[in-house]
């Protein structure tokens, strides 16, 4: 995480109180945007390597925020704050491109933890990438982190592109929801397993169109990627 950027997009509250200094303290650097209209700028002048976003601004729906950040460039990953009982807005964004959230009250070590585990899925090429695993028509290419399926290049988040890893690798084994919150949050997003659920909703709708799903759910046990005849 050496050098990372991180623009946090809050309304002065204490939380942003909290996570800037932090943040700095661990050595990354770190600037506030206070409405959602500075955000773009701030962002633009920055370019921020992860977002931490307040969905409750003064100013502009927040949920909006990551259309306005993508500007002519990738958008960054996003961890929104949410409350323990804010089911709704925690559904609401992710679907709108959330990469993690930070649930409400948390200590000061989580923040970062939570930075770390998202920056660790890289949107560029990782060193050593295997062979660019293939299951009927997807294709997953390691060295520039696409999918790509009948003939199109859908633009994916960094926690998008995570999700079909592992049951592109294991194809066709089940993988639990367990075992995709292991592989993508580490350690677990705090046990919740409806935040797979709502990734791979959003895949559907970005990979799928209208011909057979890519990511099959098997009732009972979880996820797998399968040929049709499989």
């Amino acid at each position: 995480m050496e050098k990372v950027r991180l623009l946090v997009v809050d309304d002065d509250s204490p939380r942003a109180a909290l996570v800037t200094p932090v943040a700095r303290y661990e050595g990354r650097e770190a600037v506030t945007a206070h409405s959602g209209e500075e955000a773009p700028r701030r962002a633009a002048a920055f370019r921020p390597d992860i977002v931490v976003l307040d969905v409750r601004l003064p100013d502009v729906d927040g949920f909006g925020v990551p259309d306005r950040l993508r500007g002519s460039r990738a958008m960054p990953p996003a961890v929104f704050p949410t409350a323990r009982a804010g089911v709704a807005d925690r559904v609401a964004g992710l679907t709108r491109g959330g990469d993690d959230c930070l649930v409400e009250p948390f200590t000061v070590e989580e923040p970062m933890a939570r930075l770390r585990t998202v920056l660790r899925r890289p949107a560029g090429p990782e060193p050593a990438a295997r062979p660019v695993p293939r299951v009927a028509d997807p294709t997953m290419d390691e060295d520039t982190r696409e999918l790509r399926r009948d003939g199109r290049l859908p633009s994916l988040t960094p926690t998008e592109y995570e999700v079909p890893r592992p049951l592109m690798r294991r194809s066709p084994t089940v993988l639990t929801k367990a075992q995709i919150l292991d592989h993508v949050w580490e350690y677990g997003f705090g046990g919740r397993s409806d935040v797979v659920e709502l990734v791979v909703s959003r895949l559907r709708r970005k990979l799928d169109g209208t011909g057979e799903p890519l990511i099959r759910t098997v009732r009972g046990f979880g996820y797998a990627i399968r040929r049709a005849a499989e």
